[in-house]
């Protein structure tokens, strides 16, 4: 079970540190860099070369994959036994509670927060786009 949580907080690192060179704006190819940072760097990991294989077969923008994020309990658990053992787990948290995020097409909350943003300082709201059928 915590060997899962800890999964989750590494996979969720990476898919972070991933993002952040994606969004660059250079021209990074991100399979030469998983198989760089597997070879002597403080972050090597199977998940490293697990992510250069999936960019060999899928190409850098995974264009074919959803970003649907399931879990299997584990993490839950881990949170749950951290909770009821007064132990902080920020990262095994947070990684759990972005699955959660990644299934939803859009945030509610996330809604939320940019209409009391818009109300309380006039900053500015993006318009929604329609959903596919309407409601």
């Amino acid at each position: 079970m915590v060997h899962n949580g800890i999964e989750y907080g590494l996979l969720q690192a990476y898919a972070e540190g991933f993002e952040i060179l994606h969004r660059s704006g250079m021209d990074l190819d991100l399979r030469a860099i998983a198989g760089l940072w597997n070879h002597g760097s403080v972050v090597r990991s199977w998940l490293l070369e697990l992510l250069e294989r999936a960019y060999a077969a899928e190409g850098q923008d995974l264009e074919r994959i959803r970003g649907w994020v399931a879990d299997s309990g584990e993490g839950r658990w881990t949170v749950e036994t951290a909770l009821d053992l007064d132990v902080p787990a920020p990262v095994i948290t947070l990684a759990l509670q972005m699955r959660f995020r990644s299934r939803q097409e859009q945030s509610y909350g996330a809604q939320v927060i940019a209409a009391l943003r818009n109300q309380f300082g006039g900053h500015a709201v993006q318009a929604a786009v329609p959903s596919e059928g309407g409601a």
